[in-house]
């Protein structure tokens, strides 16, 4: 009989039957259920887990859980204890190469499993990221400092000044690049803060991620780590951007201006698109393909301008049929400064809530207007509703994103309480959050199932 220390986090019903078959955890196994035979190795559970499962590690590298109750047999054909853990390699230097600072947030770049709470665990030391992506030490001087150990929900303010504030001290120290390793859920949102934050950067800022964690075969952390260190260290875009797979194939990486992207899918690996714009280059290993020109080029000095302020009594209400005018009034109650609104079609909410964004007018409230359709511009002068909207005091935000628009609101209202100098901190520029147009190209959204589309997807990359 084997005893519960061979069979780390098993309980209950499964802890049961791998006992009555005498499997250990780390057997190779073969399993039989009445839904098919399974080979592979037995792993770890977490400690919060359900004792309904048993788990297993194909050889495809993935992992799937069998259901206790359909196990018919199970016999170990093998058994080699696995310890989880990336290997630590000195990372190498040489005075040819340029310096790049890795700043860590949280993301999971390179990570290890840890069995015992099924969590991943970051690998980060420049040593552990050399021993898990060694093709980085051709690529540049890597040193690394961890910020913060947050998932990217927990992203926020606070963490944006703070990596603000450490990207000029790196800048003013001679650092060639900036690589921000960032959790994707809220990438966006940080790469826009970080575009207002620092402004007129001498060197690449590049934030990455992984969609699919490094223990996983389909990951794509390792890619976009070299991706975003090539930009870092060899681009002259001078700009805060956002790094990860273009396709969902590793065939290449898309640079994305940091105030234009937004994660579009939850779960693919092309998740990131430049939205009304184009991407501003494609990178792969052996090189970087600018598709624009219109981008801040690297110089050799070491000024930047650091602004590293928000007011956090902001928010963004995404409007819906039959939104209520208590909504708006309570935020003003709770003392909100700005509320960026994102309305349909050109710009537009319900003739409801026109006497709350009144009053929220009169109290002092900043209110910006934005379209959900995230495509496109606000225009407000083209029926009576977006008319009525503007007399009442909602500026237009052009075509700012809902995101972005929030983003830049709380960085203006934290510079200023005047709303006439907050006006003119939005709606000016600062890199390319708001476009003179959008190009042809800018928009492109295709409609599977469609003879015509279904013919030139054929002949493009998923």
């Amino acid at each position: 009989m084997m005893s519960d220390a061979t069979l780390k986090g098993y309980k209950g019903r499964a802890l049961e039957v791998l006992k009555r078959f005498s499997m250990r955890v780390w057997s190779e196994a073969v399993v039989k259920t009445t839904r098919g035979d399974f080979k592979g190795v037995i792993l770890p559970r977490a400690e919060n887990d359900d004792d309904r499962h048993i788990v297993l590690k194909l050889a495809t590298g993935y992992n799937i859980g069998i259901e206790v109750d359909t196990v018919q047999d199970m016999q170990e054909t093998n058994f080699k204890e696995i310890h989880y853990k990336i290997p630590e390699r000195e990372f190498p230097t040489s005075p040819e190469k340029r310096s790049v600072k890795l700043l860590g947030t949280g993301g999971t770049i390179a990570s290890r499993l840890d069995y015992r709470t099924g969590a991943v665990i970051p690998a980060f030391s420049p040593g552990e990221l050399y021993g898990a992506v060694p093709e980085l030490a051709d690529i540049c001087n890597l040193s690394t400092e961890k910020l913060f150990a947050v998932f990217s929900e927990n992203m926020g303010p606070e963490q944006y000044k703070v990596l603000a504030q450490a990207i000029g001290e790196e800048i003013k120290k001679g650092t060639h690049g900036i690589v921000i390793g960032h959790g994707t859920d809220t990438m966006h949102h940080t790469a826009a803060a970080l575009t207002f934050m620092v402004q007129n950067s001498p060197i690449p800022i590049v934030m990455v991620g992984s969609q699919r964690s490094s223990d996983r075969p389909s990951s794509d952390a390792a890619l976009n780590l070299i991706h975003a260190t090539k930009t870092a260290a060899e681009s002259d875009i001078a700009e805060v951007m956002v790094c990860m797979f273009g396709p969902t194939s590793d065939e290449y990486g898309l640079l994305h201006r940091g105030t234009r992207v937004r994660k579009m899918h939850s779960s693919y690996r092309s998740t990131f698109r430049t939205i009304g714009d184009i991407p501003l280059a494609m990178v792969n290993r052996r090189e970087i393909t600018p598709l624009r020109q219109d981008y801040n080029r690297r110089r050799d000095d070491r000024n930047v301008t650091v602004t590293p302020v928000f007011e956090e009594r902001v928010t963004i209400l995404y409007y819906y049929p039959n939104m209520n005018p208590d909504i708006i009034d309570a935020m003003v109650d709770l003392g909100y400064k700005g509320i960026v609104i994102a309305g349909t079609g050109l710009g537009h909410v319900n003739k409801l809530v026109y006497p709350a964004i009144k009053r929220a007018v009169a109290k002092g409230v900043a209110i910006y207007m934005t379209v959900q359709t995230l495509w496109g511009y606000v225009h407000m002068f083209v029926y009576d509703t977006g008319r009525d909207l503007m007399n009442m005091g909602i500026i237009p935000a052009e075509n700012m994103l809902p995101e972005v628009a929030y983003i830049k609101l709380g960085w203006a209202l934290g510079q200023t309480s005047d709303l006439d100098k907050v006006k003119e901190i939005m709606l000016t520029p600062v890199n390319g959050e708001i476009t003179e147009r959008e190009p042809y190209n800018g928009y492109l959204v295709y409609q599977g199932g469609i003879p015509e589309v279904e013919e030139f997807i054929k002949t493009f990359h998923k």
